[in-house]
């Protein structure tokens, strides 16, 4: 198992004691626990399982433009 060091300044410091201390972990496995929740390159199984969920969502590709107003006029640089 690999160390690093952190520096963070003394606010910070108490948002991770705080963070913590109200998960009942230690700060070392509260910080890898986020590292290892944002740090990841895929979706969340959650996020996925979401996609599709609402069958009357319109998607432009299945019911094109119908429906929908139009565009508001663009200001030209």
């Amino acid at each position: 198992m690999s160390q690093i060091t952190l520096y963070l300044d003394d606010a910070t410091q108490a948002l991770v004691d705080q963070a913590a201390q109200a998960k009942g972990v230690s700060k070392s496995r509260w910080v890898a626990e986020l590292i290892r929740t944002h740090a990841r390159k895929e979706w969340p199984e959650a996020f996925l399982s979401a996609a599709g969920s609402i069958p009357d969502f319109p998607l432009l590709e299945r019911d094109g433009a119908a429906g929908l107003p139009p565009d508001a006029p663009r200001i030209g640089f």
